[in-house]
């Protein structure tokens, strides 16, 4: 996360990876204001055994690009709801990624978190067939749940 005040959005990530039993690690790591630290946790990310990296980032939202930059793994982006266009400004920074530099960008604040752990575990899934099988169970969870709703 780009800042703190990202942890009651980014905190729906990491709930939605711990249902799926999957290990993760949260931090703030500011591209503008920790460059150095930003750099360094993606440069040795790989070796560390990460797998796929979430990064959330409000305002000018450079964290998942800066991120992206410096390692060869998948890196997904959420933009968080700023103070100036309320998330706007979050999207364009982090959707508009030169050729090259690719980051998947997910929707602003909460819906962004859960589906970007949605996306890191449907990609973990694919070499894992235990995990792809709970996300399978956890769509049809879903679908039962909606299609048994009643209106008033």
């Amino acid at each position: 996360m780009g800042s703190k005040s990202d942890w009651e959005t980014m905190k729906h990530a990491c709930d939605t990876l711990a249902q799926f039993g999957i290990a993760h690690d949260k931090r703030v790591c500011s591209a503008h204001r920790t460059p150095e630290a930003a750099t360094e946790f993606a440069r040795t990310a790989k070796e560390r055994g990460v797998k796929i990296i979430i990064a959330a980032a409000g305002g000018a939202a450079h964290l998942a690009g800066v991120v992206a930059a410096h390692t060869p793994l998948p890196v997904l982006g959420v933009p968080m709801k700023g103070w100036a266009l309320d998330g706007l400004d979050s999207l364009l920074s982090t959707v508009q990624m030169p050729g090259g530099i690719p980051v998947a960008t997910f929707a602003i604040g909460k819906a962004g978190a859960i589906n970007a752990a949605l996306f890191a575990v449907a990609t973990l899934g694919l070499a894992d067939a235990g995990l792809a099988a709970k996300l399978d169970e956890f769509r049809a969870s879903q679908t039962e749940k909606i299609l048994a709703e009643t209106l008033p």
